[in-house]
């Protein structure tokens, strides 16, 4: 069984995922935490439920999804792990930063990529890697065939799409991933996005004005 605990983050109202198992281990996935009651909601929830941290994954590396990738680092020393073609997603936070009027503290590097294809686990939970560039162009998704969960960033939303005007945007690739990756997984997957409430496969299939199957 896995349980999902959601934060909504910082003024893009990122949404910040725990992942976490029978074991007590867990998985954070974009770690968005901007003030300090923020960050603590997160510390004190993984502590309250005596959860032990083994993963730290980004989706993406968009500022809003790496803000607290270096307080996960100090408090837990997990370094995080998302694809190589975001490495200069997130060198150019320090950039872009400032121009949203954030305070941002420089995330460290991971000491090795993920790759396009494959899984990485927790606890007694494997997770499948499903890269869908789009959005941003090294953007993975995170997707449990026997819970039938995705963790979907920034590509599919409740009734949208991500946004492709972004430095690495691509919107016919994002497309063509929506439907090809995202939209073959079974109807029922609960999508779990980046921003905005939970959703389903099979009600975007049909519903989503930007891209129906």
């Amino acid at each position: 069984m896995i349980y999902v605990k959601r934060f909504e983050n910082n003024p893009f109202a990122e949404n910040t995922y725990i992942l976490y198992d029978e074991t007590h281990n867990c998985a954070i996935v974009d770690p968005g935490m901007y003030t300090t009651a923020e960050e603590e909601s997160v510390l004190h929830f993984i502590r309250s439920n005596n959860l032990k941290p083994t993963l730290l994954l980004n989706t993406h590396c968009h500022v809003d999804h790496v803000l607290g990738n270096k307080l996960i680092y100090e408090e837990f020393g997990l370094l995080p792990q998302f694809h190589a073609h975001e490495a200069a997603v997130l060198s150019d936070v320090q950039v872009r930063a400032p121009m949203f009027g954030l305070r941002y503290e420089q995330s460290p590097i991971p000491e090795h990529f993920l790759p396009m294809e494959g899984n990485v686990s927790f606890g007694n939970t494997s997770l499948q890697l499903i890269f869908a560039p789009g959005h941003s162009p090294g953007h993975l998704c995170f997707y449990n065939q026997q819970e039938k969960l995705l963790i979907g960033g920034d590509v599919l939303f409740r009734r949208s799409i991500g946004r492709t005007d972004l430095p690495g945007g691509n919107h016919q690739l994002l497309l063509k991933h929506i439907k090809e990756d995202l939209y073959s997984l079974p109807d029922d997957t609960i999508v779990y996005p980046g921003h905005g409430p939970e959703t389903y496969i099979g009600e975007e299939k049909v519903s989503n004005p930007f891209v129906r199957a």
